[in-house]
């Protein structure tokens, strides 16, 4: 019995010797898939390719396969230097070949040839789904080497319906703040023409075929980057606008600082100096409002503006009290406002008719006086 036990691990040893288990990474060929790219449910997918041992080796490893597909249907085929099998036909997700059926001499070609036809599965979300999964398992059923995967998009319909729904929500509130905007006097073009090209893409979307739900995501993720784009677009305008405003307190004040700095009296008054140095503030908001909106941060850019109109409004006001304070030197009655106004405009009337009255009066003098001498001429 001693000599029964030498002999089986003489022999054993022997067989490691001439066959050992090395790892091998197969090769895969000749992969054609049908269709290509994105797949709805209950798609059928037809899958063909081979895997070839490296030249000159041999494996006891086994060949595993797996797929995601519905009712997957294998057959393959092993070639041993050009020479085929009976086909083996087999009906689950995994396919295992054992390294036994695989191990031949080191100088063989062998070569497996293998078709899969199943159907895309169902999916709770559109999600990338293992079309096909080849790799090895040793003796231990430890995988070797790196897995060969090829994976593809399997669309939820629900996804296309939803998004749509999403993409014409995001479209009525583009909608509702364009029209609420140009209410105020904003120029919303730009925001109308992202508009009309978003409802364009989602109209589209909504025509495709249900064989086409990849074509219809594609629609819909442009049309809401197109929304999105549109309602960036209208907050910019509404920040320009409110630079604008801001703008106009600025202006009406500059022409009072020129016509200060142009009459000596008050060119130098500390007064027009608190003017200047409040418009000057007003400046310095309006130019950090346009830096915030080239940096795309029209949040910031309408406080800006609003701080810009205050203290322009503020310098403005100032400006104007200068002005009535300096009329009120040659006018007694500024003081008194409207009614100063109306006293004022009344006395020029009063005295210009003064004077008219005069001028008539030494007209009609001369004029006799020409007639007198005229008769006693």
């Amino acid at each position: 019995m001693m000599k029964g036990l030498k002999r089986l691990i003489l022999i054993t040893a022997l067989f490691l010797i001439i066959v050992p288990a090395v790892s091998v990474a197969y090769t895969v060929n000749s992969m054609t898939i049908n269709p290509s790219g994105a797949l709805t449910p209950g798609t059928t997918v037809d899958i063909s390719y081979t895997v070839q041992e490296p030249s000159g080796q041999s494996t006891t490893n086994d060949l595993v396969m797996y797929t995601a597909l519905t009712s997957p249907q294998w057959s393959y085929i092993i070639y041993v230097n050009g020479n085929p099998t009976a086909p083996t036909q087999y009906s689950s997700k995994t396919l295992t070949i054992s390294g036994f059926l695989l191990t031949y001499k080191s100088s063989d070609d062998v070569t497996v040839g293998v078709t899969l036809s199943g159907t895309a599965p169902s999916v709770t979300q559109t999600s990338n789904q293992t079309l096909i999964e080849i790799y090895e398992d040793d003796s231990n059923g430890n995988q070797v080497a790196t897995p060969y995967v090829v994976t593809t998009l399997v669309v939820n319909t629900n996804d296309v319906t939803t998004a749509i729904a999403n993409a014409n929500s995001q479209l009525s509130q583009l909608q509702t703040d364009i029209t609420e905007k140009a209410a105020l006097g904003i120029d919303t073009s730009a925001a109308e023409a992202q508009y009309n090209t978003a409802q364009t893409q989602i109209t589209q979307a909504q025509a495709l075929p249900s064989t086409q739900y990849t074509a219809a995501l594609n629609d819909i993720t442009t049309a809401t980057s197109t929304i999105a784009n549109g309602e960036t677009l209208l907050d910019k305008a509404w920040a320009e606008s409110e630079i604008a405003t801001a703008q106009g307190p600025v202006n009406n004040v500059d022409a009072l600082i020129a016509y200060f700095q142009g009459n000596s009296s008050t060119a130098n008054d500390a007064r027009l100096s608190t003017v200047i140095t409040e418009r000057e503030i007003a400046v310095s908001y309006i130019s950090a409002a346009n830096d915030a909106v080239t940096a795309s941060n029209f949040a910031q850019a309408r406080s800006k503006a609003e701080q810009a109109y205050t203290e322009g409004n503020q310098s403005y006001n100032d400006a104007l009290t200068f002005k009535a304070a300096v009329e009120a030197t040659w006018n007694p009655f500024a003081g008194l406002g409207s009614i100063g106004s109306f006293f004022s405009s009344s006395v020029l009337f009063i005295v210009v008719g003064v004077i008219a009255v005069v001028l008539i009066i030494v007209g009609i003098i001369i004029y006799r006086k020409r007639s007198r001498w005229d008769e006693l001429g």
